[in-house]
């Protein structure tokens, strides 16, 4: 498969398509939507509600909530990743690693936002928050990274001291604090302030 990245431990693509591209033989798989959908699944688990994703009318997965419904027949591990919990999900994917006692892969998957003619828009906090798991997963040792992944990493590293600027000053965040949700985008940008690790199960994301 050309765009499969199976020779990586750790893998990364865009949207729902990506993930049928690099989620074959994949452990876990990470969905990261920064803005704000496994911001909230962070959020409304710390806060003891479940949280179930929607799959997108027309059969046109895009952004987490619709990634994440249409891979909940994998049978990988299916991850709501932020900036919020990254570090948690690197810390438990090495256990995870340490439970199963042989290779551990991984494929992080930015969501992004719906595109004209069912396409996906690209989207810096996506970009930034996919790269942060990146960097968290390297730091705890699973860092074969395809340079796909490799390029996400350095992005959210070469930028980590602007991240909260960048994001907030993206299209994305433009446009919540248009809607006057500024307090949602700083929710969103706080960096690994959680311990969460959101796994999809058959009613939903669980701890």
């Amino acid at each position: 498969m050309t765009h499969g990245q199976t020779q990586y431990q750790i893998r990364f693509d865009w949207g729902l398509e990506g993930a049928s591209d690099i989620g074959v033989g994949a452990d876990v798989i990470v969905v990261v939507d920064v803005l704000s959908f496994c911001t909230a699944v962070d959020l409304g688990l710390s806060a003891g509600l479940p949280v179930v994703p929607l799959a997108a009318e027309g059969g046109k997965p895009t952004g987490g909530a619709a990634v994440a419904a249409a891979l909940s027949s994998s049978s990988a591990l299916v991850v709501a990743g932020s900036l919020r919990n990254r570090r948690a999900i690197a810390d438990w994917a090495l256990a995870q690693q340490g439970d199963k006692g042989d290779r551990f892969t991984v494929a992080v998957i930015a969501a992004g936002e719906p595109g004209e003619e069912g396409g996906i828009r690209f989207c810096v906090e996506d970009l930034l928050g996919a790269g942060a798991v990146i960097d968290a997963l390297a730091d705890v040792g699973i860092d074969y990274c395809s340079p796909e992944a490799a390029t996400a990493s350095a992005a959210f590293t070469g930028l980590s001291n602007a991240t909260g600027h960048l994001i907030g000053a993206s299209a994305g965040g433009r446009e919540l604090e248009a809607r006057g949700r500024r307090p949602d985008v700083d929710l969103a940008i706080d960096l690994d302030v959680s311990s969460l690790v959101p796994v999809l199960g058959e009613f939903g994301f669980h701890l």
